[in-house]
């Protein structure tokens, strides 16, 4: 089946001390700007079947960035792919919100947790990981595309590709700009990178050896 390079947007003003959620008009500062500009001359060698994003503007951004100089390609828009929806923690700052009791549910036991006005973390990962599933069927079997989208969803997709419980997402990490690779087989989906922020793009070139049977002893 396809590969899915998975993109987080370039930073933003709001992004760290602020939870900026579905907030209008968060664009990317000059930070994130620089950051999907290197990122995209990375990328540039990988040819791309499909770019999808998120509708918000720090990830409609940061597509556009990759998709500069790729003719014939555009971005498709799949709100399945956009930010969590946390409600009334839309805006806040993140050190007012440890404080609050759902901080703590959060943080270990996210299966369980629902923003107050918003959506729960379950709702928002099955979502995500439908819109992949329907992506994969949709493009031919040996396509690469690319989705851009936030770092709770990133992390909500990996966790699924590994078959790890949404309570164990919080050990995953999805920085700004970041790539995450996944593979999807037959069989099972392969994490091929995590979290890269300056890797080669070598092996994302090749179509082929994208069986469902893992290398036994680790493989070349």
């Amino acid at each position: 089946m396809a590969t899915l390079l998975l993109v987080r947007h370039g930073l933003t003003e709001m992004t760290g001390p602020v939870l900026a959620g579905w907030t209008p008009g968060v664009h990317l500062d000059e930070r994130g700007r620089r950051q999907v500009a290197e990122l995209a001359a990375r990328l540039a060698p990988v040819s791309l079947d499909m770019i999808v994003s998120s509708p918000l503007e720090r990830c409609q951004e940061t597509a556009q960035a990759i998709l500069a100089g790729r003719d014939g390609l555009g971005v498709q828009t799949d709100e399945r792919f956009g930010e969590v929806r946390y409600g009334e923690w839309t805006g806040r700052r993140l050190e007012e919100l440890a404080k609050e009791d759902l901080w703590k549910v959060v943080q270990a036991h996210p299966s369980a947790a629902r923003f107050p006005g918003g959506e729960s973390l379950a709702e928002a990962q099955h979502r995500a990981v439908s819109a992949v599933r329907e992506w994969n069927d949709r493009l031919a079997p040996e396509a690469t595309y690319l989705v851009c989208s936030h770092g709770d969803i990133i992390k909500a997709i990996v966790a699924d590709a590994l078959g790890l419980h949404l309570d164990q997402f919080q050990r995953i990490q999805a920085d700004p700009a970041a790539l995450t690779v996944i593979r999807y087989t037959e069989l099972r989906p392969f994490l091929v990178r995590l979290n890269d922020v300056g890797g080669r793009v070598d092996d994302l070139l090749a179509k082929s050896g994208r069986d469902s049977d893992a290398a036994v002893g680790g493989g070349a």
